[in-house]
């Protein structure tokens, strides 16, 4: 008999444009309410537009945030980073991401059609 498939915080992936509030992205990433809030009044994370300007516990945050959060949450523990050096790092990583991509994008272009050489 198989083994049931038990999914992880770490293996699931949200796909839609969920609003989460600061628990559920605390509970995603696996740190505290607080630890959300102090990132938030950092500058490092951002709710969603509109949501920024309410308190905390009506904050909202698109699903896009809990990669963000989980990629500073594991920045800070692993290599014991503050919170803006881990912000560096992950805009340094995001932006690498978005250059790989278009140079993909840019690679599955055909090529301009070739001038006849004149005599």
């Amino acid at each position: 008999m198989p083994t049931p498939l038990t999914l992880t915080a770490d293996l699931v992936e949200l796909l839609d444009d969920a609003a989460l509030d600061i628990h559920q992205l605390a509970c995603g990433c696996a740190m505290s309410a607080q630890w959300v809030y102090a990132r938030v009044e950092a500058g490092v994370l951002h709710p969603a537009q509109g949501a920024a300007s309410a308190s905390a516990a009506q904050w909202r945050f698109a699903s896009a945030a809990l990669t963000r959060a989980r990629r500073l949450a594991q920045l800070e523990r692993i290599y014991d980073a503050d919170p803006q050096l881990a912000a560096l790092a992950a805009d340094l990583m995001e932006e690498v991401a978005a250059l790989r991509q278009q140079v993909q994008a840019l690679q599955a272009m055909p090529a301009p059609p070739t001038l006849p050489e004149a005599d």
